[in-house]
């Protein structure tokens, strides 16, 4: 199979890729004349390496065309996770594929077989984390934090090597204890483990100053005087501050120019709220009609919203709104809590047993 742009040191792997597709704005329907090229793949590597230790692959990359070309059973897990950039893959329109083999047919003919109400989480995980960025950058524009933090602004002396040494100590102890109190999920199935996690997330969320009260009772159960707790607080707040202001000054730095002029003239990345929007919508027809609308029927809308069309305020309160809704979209959807990885597993051997054969 040909790979466009591809010079690598992988000599077989042209040979071994069985499938080769567009992926992004392309396979969206959202590209514009500067979108770039995104490209994604499935290969079944050599013999040599999955039996041997010289040579291992999980994947190969390639700049011009942005591509990224997967070892099957890698690929595999990671869609039987429903990850959202990967299971996407096998539900691309034929007309962006850019090659396909009999092997290829065979993993797109089981692309049903990956989906379940996990989309739940995956989906929306990958969705609310950007919007919680996009807030961040969208609060950085209106009011950017002045000045680096000193720490007289919170009533902190300076100090010493041994001070900060022994201090950054006792933080430490107090966040292993915080870590401690974890519940240990590893008994449960992994999908069972995934919804726990995400309904925790959710329940802690509603509670602003949750960490900072879980590290405050660490702080008494390690027996330590309520005035070092206040002075350990304000070295925390003070830290975070810091930190922040730090994340600030980077994103100013590394800011894609094309990107910045959406935020300068709209107060927020558009481009990647509108990704935002369709990671909700695709989450909610997966759930609903157990398919993934990769080319996308709202194209027009999204492409408006790329334009400035929704406010920053309009984005946040329907993705939230829309995030909340889809609990019950889950518990209601026909699709199986989790993939029958027992049987993703067999095709995957056999695929890999059929490319080794066959491939050479």
């Amino acid at each position: 199979m040909e790979i466009p742009g591809y010079r690598g040191g992988l000599a077989w792997l042209p040979a071994r890729t069985i499938f080769l597709t567009k992926h992004g704005s392309h396979a969206y329907g959202l590209a514009t004349p500067e979108s770039d090229l995104d490209v994604k793949g499935v290969a079944i590597a050599p013999t040599r390496a999955y039996l041997g230790f010289v040579e291992r692959f999980e994947q190969a990359e390639v700049s011009e065309p942005d591509m990224v070309i997967y070892e099957l059973r890698k690929f595999m897990q990671l869609a039987a996770d429903c990850n959202p950039s990967i299971v996407e893959v096998l539900f691309t329109h034929p007309d962006d594929y850019l090659g396909v083999t009999p092997l290829g047919e065979r993993l797109l003919a089981m692309r049903a077989r990956f989906l379940s109400k996990k989309a739940r989480h995956t989906f929306t995980g990958y969705a609310m984390a950007q919007l919680r960025r996009l807030e961040q950058h969208h609060r950085w524009l209106r009011d950017a934090p002045p000045a680096e933090p000193r720490r007289e602004d919170f009533g902190l002396d300076a100090l010493t090597v041994d001070e900060q040494s022994r201090l950054d100590a006792l933080h430490a102890e107090l966040d292993r204890v915080v870590a401690s109190w974890e519940v240990d999920l590893s008994p449960m199935p992994r999908d069972a483990q995934d919804e726990l996690r995400a309904k925790i997330t959710a329940a802690l969320a509603e509670r602003v100053a949750a960490e900072s009260e879980s590290w405050r009772a660490a702080s008494r159960h390690l027996g330590i005087d309520d005035g070092l707790v206040e002075r350990l607080a304000r070295e925390r707040e003070f830290r975070a501050r810091r930190r922040e202001f730090e994340q600030f000054r980077a994103w100013q730095r590394s800011r894609n120019p094309r990107r910045a002029a959406l935020e300068a003239r709209f107060g927020y990345d558009t481009k990647f709220g509108a990704h935002v929007v369709r990671l909700l919508r695709m989450c909610r027809e997966i759930l609903t009609d157990g398919t993934v609308n990769v080319r996308r029927p709202d194209r027009d809308e999204l492409l408006a919203i790329r334009q400035g069309a929704w406010p920053f305020e309009q984005l946040a309160a329907w993705a939230r709104a829309e995030d909340a809704a889809m609990e019950a979209l889950a518990k209601a959807s026909p699709l199986p809590h989790g993939p029958d990885r027992t049987a993703l597993d067999a095709a995957c051997v056999a695929l890999v047993e059929e490319g080794l054969r066959t491939l050479g």
